[in-house]
């Protein structure tokens, strides 16, 4: 009953990520997808109500320092030239990189040990299965996305090129 469960939510998150890739990164389509890992990740941690209520506030909560840390990162290299930087300014960058995995991974500690307070270690292990198996189920959507566009351009122009040789 449990595994029924599961696979018809994964089977919605997939609907739903389907459409969200359809639609771009909107703000709506954004909500769409974080509601799909919300889904996911309750489902495989087994959440109970009262331990969803406390948890998803945590969670969030270290979601968005990670996503402010790895945004910082991102500025940090956008003025770093690989090709033109000197030792210094590459000895520099690696420093950057690896204060940056100091601290994601302090942070990391520090919500791991929250979220313990609401969950238990095996929840916490499920989560990260979860959270690697949501990353992994968006790219797959996202390369084959990608992969039926490029079969539609090839369809494309082969029509294209058929047609330019009954012209001539």
């Amino acid at each position: 009953m449990k595994n029924l469960r599961f696979n018809r939510i994964l089977f919605s998150a997939l609907l739903m990520l389907g459409s969200i890739v359809g639609y771009g990164q909107s703000g709506d389509a954004l909500k769409k997808l974080e509601a799909a890992k919300i889904g996911l990740i309750t489902e495989r941690l087994g959440l109970t109500p009262e331990q969803a209520q406390k948890f998803w506030p945590i969670y969030q909560e270290y979601a968005q320092k990670q996503k402010t840390i790895q945004s910082d990162f991102m500025e940090i290299r956008k003025n770093y030239d690989r090709t033109s930087a000197s030792d210094e300014e590459t000895r520099e960058m690696l420093k950057k990189g690896q204060a940056i995995k100091q601290t994601k991974l302090n942070l990391e500690k520090e919500y791991s040990d929250k979220m313990l307070n609401v969950i238990d270690t095996k929840q916490l292990m499920s989560l990260r299965e979860a959270e690697g198996d949501f990353r992994k189920m968006l790219l797959r959507k996202l390369e084959q996305r990608q992969s039926q566009q490029q079969n539609r351009e090839q369809i494309r122009q082969q029509n294209q090129q058929r047609l330019n040789q009954k012209r001539n």
